[in-house]
């Protein structure tokens, strides 16, 4: 611990989209930074603090710098006050801010005892009533890449057709989930050469709309060609798999899948939900539709479809732009000079 100068907590068990963040960024951070996780729900592999070593943070590290708590959900930045202010441990504070709405009251008051204050995008940005500054995340090249081997072949799924149309997430309204079934009952009797694929955990609460969405593919007799296959092992596979990318939420926070679409070498379609708009560019990596509006998302995704080759040069473009715009390593860096001008200021 006297060689951590940063803390990356993660109080909240289930997994989230902050919790893909800390596991994707931290190690990238490790390479030039003493930085460590707290909290459930990390995989092992991460630098990480134990509880029992809580008494730590009351004392500087060797650099004498202040440590820093990066704080990524209310309950860190509660957990960073107490810890500074009760308890007078010497932190400073940081918070990212992924939101794409107006914050409660109680929110605000806690934002404006932070130190610092980062916004993944412009637009989440437009929400905050403090200076900060936007770091965008970005997306491990390594992970996700092209394809390179036989397995990464939609051929080697064992499903129908030649191309595959994949959309990744939580199954639930939010994720607009029924909105990329409606338009592939749509499109799907029209072009029999495209299979759709739906990857992601379904949770207690959402297990009557599943099941209405498998009735009504059922009913449509495309039982084989649009299949929820649930949590897979490895969704980075899937993305190499799949010649275009749906992501069609209502609202998002960021939102990662379609950088990690893009980095694969897939065309995106999105919705304009949270951070997508300002990560898709139309008629060169994909295409962009209203949040919630079908009609206009199953428009977006048939461009595509019926024109296979577009989607192939969209999906080359996008993994030039997110080598050049969006490498893991660019958003490492951002939130470096953001934890250099809070240590400068003492």
């Amino acid at each position: 611990m006297d060689d951590i100068e940063v803390v990356a907590p993660n109080l909240k068990r289930r997994l989230s989209g902050v919790t893909s963040t800390i596991i994707q960024l931290v190690p990238v951070q490790a390479r030039s930074l003493g930085v460590a996780t707290l909290g459930p729900g990390l995989p092992g592999g991460l630098p990480h603090m134990r509880w029992w070593q809580l008494p730590s943070l009351f004392r500087r590290p060797h650099s004498r710098r202040p440590r820093i708590w990066h704080a990524r959900r209310n309950v860190e930045m509660i957990a960073g006050l107490v810890l500074r202010r009760v308890l007078r441990a010497p932190l400073r504070l940081v918070f990212t801010s992924a939101a794409q709405r107006h914050h409660r009251p109680f929110t605000k008051w806690l934002i404006r005892r932070m130190d610092a204050v980062i916004a993944t995008s412009a637009r989440s940005g437009s929400f905050l009533e403090v200076p900060h500054t936007v770091v965008m995340h970005g997306v491990d090249l390594v992970k996700f890449h092209p394809a390179t081997a036989r397995d990464d072949t939609f051929a080697a799924a064992g499903l129908p057709g030649k191309f595959a149309i994949g959309c990744f997430g939580r199954i639930r309204h939010q994720k607009g989930t029924d909105l990329f079934v409606d338009a592939m009952l749509a499109l799907l009797p029209r072009y029999p050469d495209w299979t759709a694929v739906i990857t992601g955990r379904v949770t207690v609460e959402n297990q009557a709309f599943q099941r209405e969405l498998q009735q009504r593919i059922d009913a449509a007799g495309l039982t084989d060609r649009i299949r929820f296959l649930g949590e897979v092992p490895d969704v980075a596979v899937w993305y190499r798999r799949v010649t275009l990318y749906v992501a069609p939420s209502r609202n998002e926070g960021f939102g990662l899948t379609p950088l990690e679409a893009m980095a694969s070498g897939t065309a995106v379609v999105a919705s304009d939900a949270g951070a997508f708009a300002e990560l898709v560019q139309p008629g060169h990596t994909g295409a962009v539709a209203p949040a919630g509006d079908g009609a206009a998302l199953t428009n977006a995704i048939e461009a595509y479809v019926a024109n296979p080759d577009l989607a192939q040069a969209h999906g080359r473009n996008g993994l030039e732009v997110v080598r050049e715009t969006f490498p893991l390593e660019r958003e490492a860096r951002g939130v470096s000079e953001v934890y250099d001008q809070v240590w400068a200021r003492g």
